[in-house]
């Protein structure tokens, strides 16, 4: 039966919090998935889940640390010591622990490290915090199992439970030569099934997929994505294995970049929670409200150019909200594609192949739903036959450019290195209103003569 969590739990697990009944409270929560836990610490006040991480065991505090949401995460571990904080990392893959420690202040920061007594470990952390946190190298964990070509079956057994003592889950087993250099993997049906006898060098796979340390994200989880990876190595400029990025690191990296091109297509400048302050709100939401306020400013500029053509055809606003809205739409459903492409990487052929393709979409589309313009225009608001054919061509024509805008943008900010999902977004929408209007007047004006 899956978890549910509800008030009656919450004030149980507060009234054992309260009355300091640890043992009850650890039974209860150590039958708990870490995840589970981590949510009920998220409906408690800082006190009780600050209470609940100091009592449950370093093992069990260091998987719920890393399943709370990032401001309770970062409001217990204020309330931490640096020891405390630096015991909960020492049970933590490198990669987490990085995480962990990378949102701390630059002076917490130094005393945590200095209070991990595994050097080893510290230093792998260290080495972690110095890489792009978007890239392979912020993602990566150090924890992986490797052999040397040169050793035998049977001598490499004793090393590799060694290894595989540190390490959460083995997906793979990586090979490498006398300078760390990545040769291989090896297959662990073809170690288990080799002559006692044989080399390394004799039974694994030469050919592996890898990523270099300052690969992107986006391209390490297209590499995964592609070849079904589970785990993949990362190596340095000279081609030493230092790493490897697991899939559900990948799954993370995925899920807060999804995150992130949705806000910003919704048009919120900032990555910000749904419980988040009032000014810290105001602050992501409000740029892109007041450009699209100066987008209606000019649009509202535009209409008012073409007064004459209000006065003596005053039928023509009634459809400008159209105009408008198939535009805005337009452009969003053409952009949309293009992010989603350039993100997958599935963009094929040059830009005038994808842009003629957008254009014959957009005229067929817009031939049909000018053909049902004009029926309603005709049938249910009894408009001139001469108003229809004007309104239809402008729709028509709003269409093909929109779509056009939709295309080029995203691909021509993806080149100049600004994230693409911006172009699905206020911006877009905001610039093809404006478009929109300035072609529907500049039409009814040559048709219509006013």
């Amino acid at each position: 039966m899956q978890f549910q969590i509800s008030k009656e739990l919450i004030e149980k697990i507060e009234q054992l919090i309260e009355q300091q009944h640890n043992k009850d409270l650890l039974l209860y929560l150590n039958d708990l998935h870490h995840a589970d836990i981590a949510e009920i610490i998220d409906e408690l006040d800082l006190d009780d889940a600050t209470y609940i991480i100091k009592l449950l065991n370093s093992e069990k505090t260091a998987e719920v640390l890393m399943e709370l949401d990032e401001d309770n995460r970062e409001k217990v571990l204020s309330n931490l010591s640096a020891k405390e904080i630096a015991d909960e990392i020492e049970e933590m893959d490198t990669d987490d622990a990085a995480d962990i420690v990378a949102e701390l202040s630059e002076e917490i920061k130094d005393q945590v490290i200095a209070n991990i007594e595994d050097e080893e470990h510290a230093e792998n952390i260290v080495e972690l915090l110095r890489y792009d946190e978007d890239s392979a190298g912020g993602l990566m964990a150090k924890e992986l199992v490797k052999v040397n070509e040169n050793w035998s079956v049977t001598g490499c057994m004793s090393e590799m439970r060694e290894q595989a003592e540190n390490v959460t889950r083995v997906h793979s087993i990586y090979v490498v030569d006398n300078k760390q250099r990545l040769k291989g993997r090896l297959s662990l049906k073809d170690l288990l099934t080799a002559p006692s006898s044989a080399q390394i060098s004799d039974v694994y796979i030469k050919k592996v997929d890898y990523v270099k340390v300052n690969t992107p994200g986006e391209e390490v989880a297209r590499i995964m994505q592609k070849y079904d990876l589970e785990a993949i190595p990362v190596v340095n400029e000279t081609g030493k294995l230092v790493g490897r990025v697991t899939i559900d690191d990948i799954v993370d990296f995925i899920k807060e970049e999804a995150d992130k091109d949705y806000q910003m297509a919704a048009g919120i400048s900032e990555d910000i929670e749904a419980d988040a302050g009032i000014l810290d709100m105001v602050k992501a939401r409000l740029p892109w409200l007041i450009l699209a306020l100066l987008g209606g400013f000019v649009t509202v500029r535009i209409t008012g150019n073409f007064e004459d053509a209000m006065t003596k055809y005053g039928v023509l606003f009634f459809f400008t909200p159209l105009i408008a809205a198939m535009a805005g739409n337009v452009g969003v459903q053409s952009s949309a594609i293009m992010v989603q492409g350039i993100a997958n990487n599935t963009l094929r052929g040059s830009l005038i192949k994808r842009l003629l393709r957008e254009i014959g979409l957009s005229l067929l589309n817009g031939l049909i739903l000018a053909g049902i313009l004009l029926l309603g225009s005709h049938f249910l608001l009894g408009q001139a036959y001469i108003i229809g054919v004007t309104v239809a061509i402008s729709l028509i024509s709003v269409i093909i450019i929109a779509s056009t805008i939709g295309t080029v943008v995203p691909i021509t900010l993806h080149k100049y290195g600004i994230d693409p999902a911006l172009a699905t977004g206020p911006f877009i929408t905001t610039s093809n209103d404006i478009c929109g209007i300035l072609i529907y007047f500049t039409i009814a004006k040559f048709i219509l003569g006013f």
